[in-house]
C-alpha cells in the first residue's frame, strides 16, 4: 500500500490543469489502483492512497499526473506495509 503525498510547489498553475489532473484521478479509480483521494489541509495539496500496484508501477502513473509533469506538485511516494487493520479494510494486509 502507498501513500502518495503531494505538496503544492507552484499553485497558481493549480486552475489551468486541474481538468487534466481530475482526468489522471478518474483514471486512477478506473483501473483500481486508487482507494481514496483527498486534500491537504490547510491547503497545502493532496493524498491519495494506492493500492494493487508495483512501487515502479506507481511512479511512472504520478509521473504522468499534470501537475506533477508541470511542476504544480511535488510528489512523496511513502511504502505502508500493514501490519494490523480493521476489519474493514483486512484486504490491505
Amino acid at each position: 500500500m502507498y501513500l502518495v503525498l503531494l505538496t503544492f510547489a507552484d499553485k497558481g498553475r493549480a486552475g489551468e490543469l486541474m481538468a487534466a489532473h481530475n482526468a489522471w484521478i478518474a483514471r486512477g479509480f478506473d483501473d483500481g489502483v486508487f482507494l481514496m483521494v483527498g486534500s491537504l489541509q490547510p491547503s497545502r495539496g493532496g493524498a491519495v492512497l494506492a493500492h494493487g500496484t508495483s512501487r515502479a508501477a506507481l511512479q511512472h502513473r504520478v509521473d504522468d499526473d499534470p501537475f506533477v509533469a508541470h511542476g504544480v506538485v511535488n510528489a512523496e511516494i511513502l511504502e505502508i506495509a500493514p501490519a494490523r487493520t480493521d476489519a474493514r479494510l483486512a484486504f490491505l494486509a
